[in-house]
């Protein structure tokens, strides 16, 4: 009697209940085998510059940012999204706490002033995500150093001041120069920089290499003023200068790629070019020549296996011949050799108005039949929280279940340990359990699956939580798996009701 009082005080706490091994009457170690969870990438694009998405003006209260942030944050949580990719460097400046680069205008309203009371956005950002169960990407502008409708003065230790060799006027824009070695060394570091101080999930470029065409006051069109840096680097070489400008552009991608993986194996490295690599690919394909005019030769970065996910814009409709989101997938997925993650960035800002929601829920569906993985990127977090059917619709259907990202086995493939997972109490109507890790491990997700009637329900949680009371007829099964940062899952502990 008295054993039998000391196992049931020892179930009250997670640790009591591991070191006396004890279990409820009700549930016992099972080798019952849960569904594998739902894997798909399910990303927003949130944009800082401009004040896109965030913060919404330039002259919000720190503790405005904040809500705001939150608020995009809950939303991405409740739509069942699990990645958010977070613009960091607009232009040469830092929506964080740079020792490189000034505080960016979007932030404070004037380029190098910093948020009062001080706080780090991007630290911020991190936290709270993952609070979330969301990976954080941060998202770099390589070369864009000043955009058009930037409106305060230029800080003196912005890089067009301390460093204006390296610096273009290009139209409307500061650029930096891609053939100037120099500033893929300075581009290079500070996204390393990033990658050291920040606990990211992953490194994100745009579609911004060279820069879209300008025009001058005449209306021609502009070419880059590149004079310089093609004599002393290309000019006597065997490329032209078409080529060089693309081996520039393809030198630093690798060089990006390289170094990540050389310092945080696991932070992924993911780009979006234009969706289109070149008209023509595949023949019905018509518009615009990324190759040729922005000098991005996207498909040697995927050929090559210079990155880990791969999101080309794709922002037309599924019936269009000349555009259509489903041939250009078919087409990128077969460039694919090395088999990284294609996810196709969607144009969510033409619901409602140019598209019904229908159109972004079918292009969803058929992101998720790729060889590879599922996932899809929306552009962007506004149109998302600004349009409730399209939210709505994607519940009903595809968003239905939670799911993990997709597993990246390049980046490490040895799963966790087999988590331990107790039942506290049980009831005609709930159910405690508790888990953990075993060996010292920290996971970044738990999958906890449990099943009623026949029918599993999983649900994510981020590595931080440790107990849950499920309400209800309690499940007749239990199952708990932890998930590493490469997407690997560990052997699931599992337990059922004695019959």
């Amino acid at each position: 009697m008295k054993a039998n009082t000391h196992c049931l005080l020892a179930i009250v706490s997670l640790a009591g209940l591991l070191s006396a091994g004890c279990a409820t009457a009700d549930y016992r170690p099972s080798t019952v085998v849960p569904p594998p969870p739902q894997r798909e990438f399910r990303a927003a694009w949130v944009a800082t510059v401009a004040n896109i998405d965030w913060p919404s003006s330039r002259d919000l209260s720190v503790a405005e940012q904040k809500a705001e942030l939150l608020a995009i944050l809950d939303h991405a949580a409740r739509l069942k999204l699990n990645a958010i990719i977070f613009q960091v460097r607009p232009g040469c400046d830092a929506v964080y706490a740079s020792q490189i680069e000034p505080w960016s205008e979007y932030l404070t309203g004037a380029m190098g002033k910093a948020p009062e009371p001080l706080y780090d956005p991007l630290t911020f950002a991190i936290a709270e995500a993952h609070k979330r169960g969301l990976e954080l990407h941060a998202w770099f502008n390589p070369y864009r150093a000043r955009h058009a409708g930037a409106k305060s003065p230029v800080s003196a230790n912005h890089i067009s001041k301390t460093h204006p060799h390296l610096v273009r006027q290009y139209g409307r824009y500061l650029w930096l120069d891609p053939g100037e070695k120099e500033v893929q060394n300075y581009s290079l570091r500070v996204v390393m920089d990033v990658v050291r101080r920040y606990d990211v999930d992953g490194i994100h470029f745009d579609d911004y290499f060279y820069p879209y065409a300008e025009r001058g006051p005449d209306g021609k069109e502009l070419d880059f003023p590149d004079e310089a840096s093609w004599k002393k680097y290309g000019a006597g070489g065997r490329l032209s200068r078409d080529d060089w400008r693309r081996q520039n552009v393809n030198t630093f991608i690798r060089r990006v790629h390289d170094s990540i993986k050389a310092t945080q194996p696991a932070v992924k490295f993911g780009v979006s070019p234009f969706g289109i690599w070149r008209p023509g690919y595949p023949p019905q394909i018509r518009g615009f020549d990324a190759y040729a005019r922005l000098y991005a030769d996207a498909r040697e970065w995927l050929q090559q296996g210079w990155l880990d996910y791969f999101a080309p814009q794709l922002y037309w409709a599924i019936e269009p011949k000349e555009q259509s989101f489903p041939v250009l997938l078919d087409w990128w997925n077969a460039q694919n050799p090395k088999q990284r993650h294609i996810w196709p960035g969607m144009n969510t800002t033409r619901v409602p108005g140019a598209w019904k929601p229908e159109e972004i829920v079918n292009q969803v569906r058929l992101a998720a039949k790729q060889p590879v993985s599922a996932g899809h990127v929306h552009w962007n977090m506004k149109s998302l929280m600004r349009n409730p059917d399209l939210g709505n619709a994607l519940l009903r259907g595809p968003y239905a279940q939670p799911a993990l990202i997709p597993a990246s086995p390049w980046l490490g493939h040895k799963p966790p340990a087999k988590p331990r997972l107790a039942v506290l109490a049980s009831g005609t109507a709930s159910v405690k359990l508790s888990w953990e890790s075993v060996a010292g491990e920290t996971p970044r997700l738990w999958v906890l699956q449990y099943r009623r009637s026949g029918e599993w329900t999983t649900q994510i949680f981020p590595s931080d939580r440790r107990s849950l009371i499920i309400d209800g007829v309690p499940p007749d099964a239990l199952a708990i798996s932890a998930v590493d940062r490469a997407g690997n899952l560990s052997p699931t502990a599992t337990l059922a009701q004695r019959k």
